[in-house]
């Protein structure tokens, strides 16, 4: 069984669940999970967890990402993007400048209302569902951080840039957005995932590619480890009166645990913890009022 993460280029015309149905075919295996959908016109970056990693699925939606959108303006539709009904179309007699302006001026955080077409859920329906059967509801703005734009190219009516984001932006609203702002409305033509957390493009890997490895034997060279997530925290083994404990995703105590050099832990900082094999079980947090570390997220297998 493949215990790790793969990042997966995905195609335009898959949905995040067909890549992982594909991969389960492919590697023969059940437990796998995807971390973020992307909608089914949109490419790029996928990680997919496989086996005792999908652990991590709700941890990994929420780290930052990075978009390279194409946006049209002029034109508005129903789902934002080019796949849906056109509501208006408008002349487009704002400058360049006017419109770097208008995008650079949603660099910060700002309320963004979801898009009808989505997966989130009101009283228990899917807001796509709501919209197909011809209902608009009320949905609640979210707060989003757009910590980045860069506009890679401007050829009115179209404006290409790249968006560094956080959990919960969607790029077709912002698209929309601008052009609410700009008066003339606009549309998400085209969207790649270029980054999610430290997983980027230029390393991820197709399906047709995954069947290759699959059938030469070498795949394991693009499975990345766990905990490679959490790489930003110290490490310690556990010593060998306290392996028992730790299968069991027991409390551990600081003698139990041979720790890296010069580590110092504050109340509810993180640690990887390893058996005396060096293989990694889990995460732990310190909790210094008991002076003890409590599991925070297990990956037995």
């Amino acid at each position: 069984m493949i215990n790790g993460i793969m990042n997966i280029y995905k195609e335009a015309g898959y949905t995040s669940h067909d890549v992982v149905a594909r991969l389960r075919g492919i590697v023969r295996q059940k437990k796998i999970g995807h971390t973020g959908t992307l909608d089914p016109d949109a490419v790029g970056v996928l990680p997919v967890c496989f086996g005792s990693a999908t652990k991590l699925c709700d941890m990994m939606t929420d780290k930052s990402k990075e978009y390279e959108a194409l946006m049209r303006l002029g034109v508005t539709t129903d789902t934002q993007d080019l796949s849906g009904r056109i509501l208006t179309e408008s002349a487009v007699s704002v400058s360049e400048s006017e419109v770097e302006a208008v995008v650079m001026g949603f660099v910060g955080g700002y309320e963004q209302i979801p898009p009808m077409y989505s997966a989130l859920k009101v009283n228990g329906k899917k807001l796509y569902e709501l919209a197909r059967a011809g209902r608009e509801v009320e949905r609640q703005p979210r707060h989003v951080e757009i910590a980045s734009i860069r506009i890679l190219d401007m050829n009115l009516p179209e404006v290409r840039f790249v968006v560094g984001c956080s959990k919960g932006t969607y790029i077709r609203t912002l698209c929309a957005d601008i052009g609410e702002k700009l008066g003339c409305g606009a549309v998400m033509a085209e969207l790649k995932r270029t980054r999610v957390g430290s997983f980027r493009i230029e390393d991820s890997i197709s399906l047709s590619q995954v069947e290759v490895l699959v059938r030469l034997g070498t795949y394991g060279a693009y499975v990345i480890a766990p905990d490679s997530v959490f790489a930003q925290y110290a490490g310690a083994a556990v010593k060998c009166e306290a392996e028992k404990a730790l299968l069991n995703g027991n409390k551990l105590y600081p003698r139990q645990l041979d720790f890296d050099s010069h580590t110092l832990l504050s109340d509810g900082d993180l640690l990887r913890v390893y058996n005396g094999r060096r293989e990694f079980r889990g995460v732990y947090t310190f909790v210094e009022s008991e002076g003890v570390f409590k599991p925070f997220k297990m990956f037995l297998e």
